[in-house]
């Protein structure tokens, strides 16, 4: 069965309070951060309560991905070698370029070798917030078959390169829509940058919908109450439902009659229309839609 993404939680790794509660907040994912959230004077602390928490808090109701600090700084390797070793799901590697995707891939062949976990069971999720990560995001995917999925950081790209983050996201077109179409080509999850205005929900729903119509797969959360907003959105709504479910309705019964095309409400029904209602009914299945 498919995992769901719809819903990355961004999750402070020096906050035990919020460690604690983080399964129970609604997301599909949550990511326990040890890179922006905590200040270098916090590094060492906040591995410590993230190593613990994996250990001894319920996360298995979500996806529990870890962001390590950067591998060419000197907390990225230590975060890698403590935090892998506790067997999360996924490590978030930021920046993220072919080489450093490869040099993690290694890394964690060594420690699960060491602890006897199986081969390939800890996945990767590059971040890409660079202009060059960005264009070589084909490679970086390329680099490890650990990669399950690949998050747009807006606000670190803006600033490589050297543009103004907006609310409409204008300037961040062209990168969504290329992570979301080599993503595609991978068949692996795209997750959308986050929305920072945590009380502008009209703003949130606006964004996530232009994310998803660029083909991204899911979005990335920094507050519990923009969980609900994004996987609205995410969701197919009830009429998309009945209409796929009349397609493949269709389809059988013209794969009975021996018919290679059909009609459909008098259009002609094919084989996109026929993988995109699919594809909707997988997925309200896992949503418990029908």
């Amino acid at each position: 069965m498919k995992k769901l993404r719809r819903t990355m939680l961004f999750m402070p790794g020096n906050n035990p309070g919020m460690l604690q509660n983080a399964a129970i907040l609604g997301a599909d994912s949550i990511i326990l951060d040890l890179e922006d959230a905590v200040s270098i004077t916090e590094k060492d602390s906040a591995r410590v309560l993230v190593r613990e928490a994996i250990k001894n808090v319920d996360y298995s109701s979500v996806e529990v991905v870890v962001r390590i600090n950067p591998l060419d700084t000197e907390f990225g390797h230590l975060d890698l070698d403590v935090i892998a070793r506790t067997k999360p799901d996924s490590i978030m590697v930021p920046k993220a370029d072919e080489n450093e995707i490869r040099e993690a891939h290694e890394i964690l062949n060594k420690i699960e070798e060491e602890e006897g976990f199986k081969k390939g069971s800890i996945k990767i999720i590059p971040l890409i917030e660079t202009a060059f990560g960005l264009e070589t995001v084909y490679n970086v995917i390329n680099a490890s078959k650990r990669v399950v999925a690949i998050l747009l950081g807006g606000e670190d790209l803006t600033s490589d390169l050297g543009i103004k983050r907006t609310k409409d996201g204008e300037e961040i077109f062209y990168a969504r829509n290329r992570v979301a179409t080599v993503c595609r080509a991978f068949k692996i999850d795209s997750i959308d940058t986050p929305f920072t205005d945590t009380n502008d929900f009209e703003g949130l729903e606006k964004d996530t919908l232009k994310a998803k119509g660029l083909g991204l797969t899911g979005k990335s959360a920094i507050n519990p109450r923009q969980i609900d907003s994004i996987h609205s959105v995410f969701a197919p709504t009830k009429e998309e439902v009945n209409h796929a479910l009349r397609v493949l309705k269709a389809m059988e019964q013209a794969e009975r009659e021996g018919k290679g095309v059909f009609s459909l409400d008098g259009k002609m029904i094919d084989a996109p229309i026929i993988n995109r209602a699919t594809t909707t009914v997988e997925l309200a299945k896992l949503l418990n839609l029908i």
